[in-house]
């Protein structure tokens, strides 16, 4: 007898619901008989015996003459179908190696973990590809589940029917098992129980595709340890990694390779190298979403004249309707639809107000103040959006949605013009008050700016200091750009010239220099909108000084004289000082930035401003160096220094020991330089201000090099060389680079603790 009439045997049994002793006594034949014939250990039964087991599970003809056969050998294997119902494997399959090591790496995990099943819920968007990642690693591995491998689609997220109910899967499982109609029970728990007796100590992978929620697949799991289950959603399914232990993978967009490999397979190599512009273009507007580059490629492949370029343009211009299709299947609005569809009416308000938040993420608190609902309420919901697979939370808390989701939701849920208008309110005074705290707290002598007050149910984020104002700064830059740029589309001005008046510190200390132009351009433009000659004069001079900074002379000297021009016709001599002392800044001849510098001394003198006298004594000393006029250059530049310390201005504090350093190493007092310039890079890295920092260490390379401290001087020449290439400030760097190969010619000579000398 072979051991297949064992497993035979145990097999039905179980099927009919029975226990060896029941079986034994309506079979007449001893549960010692019965308990050796399924462990393999009664050999060569009696055939009388097995007729009455047979008669006793009420086998067909089929089964029973199969059982017999088994029990003399005479067959290799009874009447047992091994399910194959995998679907044919997706093509062509690209990228997700990633996700497929991580399925791996969960299978190994559960081999052999007593009382556990390896459950991984596949999570994503609608189009993101579950069922192709969950099909290709099925298919992949199918040899490893060689009692077979079973597939239900749930239709959780179906155009066309509700859910399935878990009752109908279960006996389609049971079907595929063999079991006779006749042979199941009525009641659907009792199937269930069936099913996982048959699937009990089977090594077997069940695929649930797209299930609804864990309730549907409660059903469908089996109660061993052998089999594998892998379960794609949309939803995250919480309840199942709770409850279940399963292993989390969220399905993300492919990668900008992994999307041209699509559409490489698709396509065909020729027709992507024809136009690889037009096909970087289409990857970039699809996003990664796998569904959309299928779409676009059915497209181009149904029209093989249809160059790539123009389905690029169709796309840029319209992307939700060259994504839509008749077919349901075929269309990505229609696919977004059906997670859409199951929200609440308050989570579709919430998904639609998402779509409008300026910038590509957003941060708990910015939603609180979109939302306007409070920070639990809104909390919540955005989990439900998280689950629903439709936003993302990142590691830092941030929430972002897909480009293609956000155009979606802007136009699936009609928020009302009031509704939107006071969302979008909401959210840009969240970030303008919370970037005015911020900004304060980097420059607290700075000229005051008022602002109104914050709209009802707008909660500003508090910033406790300068490194918690850095890190929101950093967090909410972009989103920050973006607000401005919506603030001035909204014809809300007086928000967008003010948004740049918070970020004009930051971008200064982070070295955002084209940042700060763009900024300035548009508060230029919205504050020649609003009422306020102060506005227009600030945004000009501010908007001149970032053309200096990137060294754009004849635009500076435009805007910079437009700002002076104003404040003479104010008569505004804070303002007429504010233009001289930036009018300083951008003469290349040393002399007429002086005047100007000492321009603006005489009339911040007359003003009690000691800040501002202290930036224009700063401003005088640096230029007088310039010139060579050293003496009068520390004279003036201690007296600033002097007013910085009475009045506890930190940053103005850097600027003057940079200065002095800068006196001191052209003087020929380069120790007395290195205690200025390290006395500057230890304050600018208190303020957290590292364009400054860049550039006083980049001075202080020289002193070392002129003291012959050469190990030190390529020590801060190469932070100063990495923090310019962050920065973008390659013509810098690129100097800095030199100046690093000419100490190359100098190794081996070591330092020197001789005499100053001069560069």
């Amino acid at each position: 007898m072979d051991d297949l009439f064992a497993v035979a045997i145990r097999r039905y049994r179980l099927r009919a619901g029975l226990t060896q002793e029941a079986l034994a006594e309506r079979s007449g034949v001893s549960v010692s008989t019965i308990r050796g014939m399924e462990t393999g250990k009664r050999r060569n039964p009696q055939l009388a015996s097995v007729r009455q087991l047979a008669a006793a599970l009420d086998l067909g003809p089929t089964e029973r003459d199969g059982l017999l056969a088994a029990a003399t050998g005479a067959a290799e294997s009874p009447a047992v179908p091994v399910p194959r119902q995998l679907p044919a494997p997706p093509a062509p399959f690209v990228g997700r190696q990633d996700e497929l090591d991580r399925l791996d790496s969960a299978l190994g995990a559960g081999s052999g973990a007593a009382g556990t099943v390896v459950i991984s819920a596949i999570a994503g968007a609608g189009g993101v590809g579950k069922s192709w990642l969950a099909l290709h690693w099925a298919h992949r591995n199918a040899d490893r589940f060689p009692d077979g491998q079973l597939f239900v689609d749930l239709r959780g997220f179906s155009p066309d029917s509700d859910p399935m109910d878990p009752a109908v899967a279960v006996r389609g499982f049971l079907d595929a098992l063999g079991v006779e109609p006749g042979r199941i029970p009525v009641a659907p728990h009792a199937q269930a129980a069936l099913f996982r007796s048959l699937v009990a100590d089977k090594r077997m992978l069940l695929v649930l595709d797209n299930a609804a929620d864990t309730a549907q697949i409660a059903s469908l799991l089996p109660g061993g340890d052998t089999c594998t289950v892998a379960v794609t959603s949309r939803n995250r399914l919480s309840g199942l990694i709770t409850g279940h232990g399963a292993h989390h993978l969220s399905v993300d967009t492919l990668t900008d390779s992994e999307a041209r490999g699509l559409l490489v397979a698709r396509l065909g190599g020729p027709r992507i190298d024809a136009e690889p512009a037009a096909a970087d273009e289409l990857v970039r507007l699809c996003g990664g979403f796998p569904l959309a580059l299928s779409i676009i490629a059915s497209r181009a492949h149904t029209h093989p004249r249809l160059p790539l370029s123009e389905l690029a343009d169709e796309l840029r211009e319209g992307a939700l309707d060259v994504l839509d299709d008749a077919d349901p299947a075929a269309s990505l609005p229609a696919v977004l639809s059906l997670s859409q569809r199951a929200l609440t009416d308050e989570e579709a308000e919430v998904f639609g107000l998402l779509a409008i938040a300026p910038g590509p993420d957003i941060g708990p608190a910015a939603a609180d103040s979109l939302t306007g609902r409070g920070r639990s309420r809104t909390r919540a919901l955005l989990r439900r959006l998280e689950q629903a697979s439709l936003i993302d939370q990142d590691g830092a808390g941030r929430y972002r949605m897909h480009d293609l989701i956000r155009r979606y939701a802007g136009t699936a849920h009609d928020l009302g013009d009031e509704t939107r208008a006071a969302a979008l309110r909401r959210v840009l005074d969240f970030y303008t008050h919370t970037a005015h705290a911020g900004a304060r707290l980097l420059d607290s002598h700075r000229e005051v700016i008022d602002l109104a007050p914050p709209a009802a149910a707008c909660h500003p984020q508090p910033l406790s200091d300068i490194p918690a104002a850095m890190e929101w700064f950093d967090a909410e830059h972009q989103n920050l750009l973006a607000a401005q740029c919506t603030a001035a589309a909204h014809g809300l001005h007086r928000t967008a010239w003010q948004l740049a008046w918070t970020l004009n510190d930051f971008h200064y200390r982070r070295g955002h220099r084209h940042d700060q132009l763009a900024v300035w351009r548009i508060a230029v433009d919205s504050a020649g909108r609003v009422p306020d000659p102060d506005a227009q004069i600030l945004s000009h001079r501010l908007l001149g000084r970032a053309h200096v900074v990137l060294g754009h002379h004849e635009e500076a000297i435009s805007s910079l004289n437009q700002a002076l021009a104003l404040s003479e016709q104010q008569n505004d001599r804070a303002l007429q000082a504010h233009a001289h002392y930036t009018l300083a800044s951008i003469w290349p001849d040393g002399r007429r930035a002086l005047e100007h510098a000492r321009l603006a001394l005489d009339l911040y003198r007359g003003l009690d401003e000691p800040i501002r006298e202290g930036n224009a004594l700063n401003a005088v000393g640096w230029y007088a160096a310039r010139l060579g006029e050293y003496d009068t250059a520390r004279e003036h530049c201690q007296a600033a220094l002097a007013l910085y310390q009475q009045h506890q201005d930190v940053n103005g504090q850097a600027q003057t020991e940079d200065s002095l350093g800068y006196i001191d190493h052209h003087s020929g007092r380069h120790h007395d330089a290195v205690r200025h310039y390290r006395e500057a890079i230890s304050l600018y890295r208190d303020l957290d201000n590292t364009y400054e920092t860049t550039d006083t260490l980049e001075r202080l390379g020289h002193t070392h090099a002129a003291l012959g401290h050469h190990d030190r001087a390529r020590t801060v020449w190469q932070e100063a060389r990495d923090l310019f290439r962050q920065q973008g400030r390659d013509e810098e760097a690129d100097q800095v680079e030199r100046q690093l190969d000419g100490l190359a010619g100098l190794d081996g000579r070591g330092e020197q603790d001789g005499p100053d000398r001069a560069q």
